[in-house]
């Protein structure tokens, strides 16, 4: 049961300023902070000033501190009152809403703003995606996040449960028969721009590690398996995977080559009798890895480069790799010693390895985009914030015409990012998976390359802009110190961004009609 609050008027609270009897307001609510002054992390001289002590310390607490500081217990604890005849202004985000700072949702799914891809279905759908993240996944997200252990088990069971595991692998057949998200999109009307909304929202609660942990390696290791594996290995690793029961990785990168897939090493060579495969060799890098079940694994074989999927057995072996983000993300070093694998494993056809990895690329690195630019977007939004609250030269932030051209160029990029991804799932949304491979391998890797660079830009300036605050791990600018020392990682994951870049070039060139001259 709550305390009953107390209500003072502005005169009352002013009579408490002394250091053995401490009130202040923040946002018309009244505290006692007498026996909790010692034990700030500032000292109680913070407390004792003039327009401090018995005043409204708003201002001053929000120069300094979170909304989310009040939000905990025993911070909630040290309020005895409010103010007479004024009412709170400032709350947190509720769960599922939409954000109302400008420019902190993408345009075409901000009230009042019209899009030629998204419908009151999909405005529905997001509002559903953004209440399962807020209330299941973040709690877990941010303990895990600092734990470094991998996703709860049971909170990967109520994504399986509502569907959610089942939607990032985007439209098709294994939707079928499935609840998705309380029936608020049925399976054959869900579309790639549902997916959309789903792989960016699952991006919002910005723990870097634990969004790679979720599904990553499902999201990027399955469509192989889906489109390539024999009918009843594919029923039943899909059923096993998007069930939650079992977890899966794309085990391409070799510490010999990562974006250079046809300089893999690792072999695959038949037994005598033709019916097992036999690999040998390393991968790296291998998000997931460490806890997964399942390998879907590109390997060297006498016709070419074949893909393989793996079940982790005798002579698989997993070890933790250490990066710049958490190790929920279970990135791994893999080593097959002699692994016995049956030759129906095969993904498609022996030496046909080129085309099942590269087709999936394009996916994979759709939804790094989808995630990439959900960043940038959640960045800008804590930027609009800090500099609306925080002064300098006793003004506030925003003032400084040098702060205002760093946003401008963090906006611009952020709905470039978005505008061109939503052109790119548009065509993807009429192109079958043949196509898309045929198509978009290109375009997609441009994007990339874009966002990621432009990630970066965004980056380096929230830290310009958070100073001191935007490379400490706590208060006010840990999102954004996290946000810069993770964001390299979209510019290396699923191809560097200077190869993509050239893959898009080269791509173009070689689409160019002999009949045209300057």
């Amino acid at each position: 049961m709550s305390k009953e609050l107390k209500t003072f008027s502005r005169e009352e609270v002013a009579q408490h300023n002394k250091e053995d009897d401490l009130w202040i307001v923040i946002d018309a609510k009244v505290f006692d902070v007498t026996r909790f002054k010692n034990l700030h992390p500032g000292g109680a001289s913070v407390f004792l000033p003039e327009d401090i002590a018995g005043q409204d310390a708003t201002e001053a607490f929000y120069g300094l501190h979170r909304h989310e500081v009040l939000l905990k217990p025993q911070y909630q604890r040290l309020q005895i009152g409010v103010v007479q005849g004024e009412k709170s202004v400032l709350h947190a985000t509720l769960s599922g809403e939409l954000s109302e700072v400008p420019y902190a949702e993408p345009l075409g799914l901000t009230p009042g703003y019209n899009s030629p891809y998204y419908t009151d279905a999909h405005r529905r759908f997001q509002r559903a995606a953004r209440k399962f993240v807020d209330e299941i996944l973040t709690p877990d997200a941010v303990a895990r996040e600092e734990d470094g252990k991998r996703p709860s088990l049971s909170v990967m069971k109520q994504m399986a449960e509502t569907g959610i595991l089942a939607m990032t692998m985007g439209p098709g057949a294994h939707l079928k028969g499935r609840t998705l998200l309380g029936g608020v999109v049925k399976p054959e009307e869900f579309d790639r721009f549902h997916e959309l909304i789903l792989a960016q929202e699952l991006s919002r609660h910005f723990c870097r590690g634990y969004r790679d942990g979720q599904s990553s390696g499902a999201t990027i290791g399955l469509p192989p398996i889906i489109h390539f594996g024999r009918p009843e290995l594919r029923d039943r690793v899909v059923d096993e995977v998007l069930g939650g029961t079992k977890f899966l990785s794309l085990a391409i990168s070799e510490a010999f080559a990562g974006s250079d897939v046809s300089g893999l090493r690792t072999t695959a060579t038949k037994t005598p009798d033709g019916k097992f495969w036999i690999i040998n060799g390393t991968k790296k890098w291998i998000t997931n890895g460490t806890f997964s079940d399942y390998f879907t694994v590109g390997c060297q074989t006498e016709k070419g480069l074949t893909a393989i999927f793996v079940e982790r057995g005798e002579g698989v072996e997993t070890k933790q790799i250490k990066t710049s983000y958490s190790t929920t993300a279970g990135t791994a070093s893999i080593t097959f010693e002699n692994v016995k694998v049956p030759i129906e494993n095969t993904l498609g056809q022996e030496g046909s390895g080129v085309f099942v990895i590269l087709s999936n690329f394009n996916h994979e690195r759709w939804a790094m985009c989808c995630g990439a630019a959900r960043h940038m977007r959640f960045v800008v939004e804590e930027c609009l914030k800090w500099v609306n609250q925080r002064k300098a030269f006793g003004k506030p932030l925003h003032s400084q015409a040098v702060i205002r051209a760093k946003l401008a160029d963090m906006i611009a990029k952020t709905e470039a990012a978005q505008h061109w991804l939503e052109n790119v799932t548009y065509q993807m949304q009429h192109m079958d998976y043949k196509q898309q491979a045929q198509l978009l391998a290109g375009p997609i890797g441009l994007l990339k390359m874009f966002i990621t660079r432009s990630a970066q830009d965004v980056a380096r300036d929230a830290v310009q802009i958070f100073g001191g605050r935007g490379i400490t791990k706590t208060g006010m600018g840990k999102h954004i110190e996290h946000y810069h020392r993770t964001v390299p990682f979209d510019a290396i994951l699923g191809g560097a961004e200077d190869v993509l870049g050239d893959l898009g070039v080269r791509q173009a060139i070689k689409a160019m009609p002999k009949s045209v001259k300057l």
